[in-house]
């Protein structure tokens, strides 16, 4: 009786150890994919989320904006700029995260324009 529990038990192990294994290798080549499809855009935009410590969800997040428009951040961020003063009460913990928000989203869009020039130096318009 114990034999037959304990190949029971082997089996089991195997089984999850196999299917352990490949869902690693499907998750391996998912990730390198999506980093070739990133490509030098995502690497500046991990570069700039490493130099402010905030992601760009993150910072979309805390300003509460959908979309990468400059006018939705800068009005996102002066509202929440003058609700968290500390003059009103509110708090500099929370209003200098707003301003890394900012600053965040800010870099973002600045990766996006240089993107854009480079593509339109690469392909000029005849």
């Amino acid at each position: 009786m114990a034999k037959y529990l304990a190949q029971i038990v082997v089996m089991g192990v195997q089984v999850v150890g196999r299917a352990f294994a490949r869902a690693l290798q499907q998750e391996y080549a998912a990730s390198q994919a999506a980093a070739r499809a990133r490509g030098r855009s995502g690497q500046q935009s991990a570069a700039a989320s490493s130099i402010t410590g905030m992601s760009l969800q993150e910072a979309q997040q805390i300003l509460n904006v959908s979309t990468l428009s400059p006018e939705e951040i800068q009005k996102s961020y002066e509202h929440l700029f003058k609700v968290n003063e500390k003059s009103v009460g509110g708090s500099f913990y929370l209003q200098s995260k707003v301003v890394r928000a900012k600053e965040r989203l800010d870099e973002e869009l600045n990766i996006q324009k240089q993107e854009q020039n480079q593509q339109s130096q690469q392909n000029p318009e005849t």
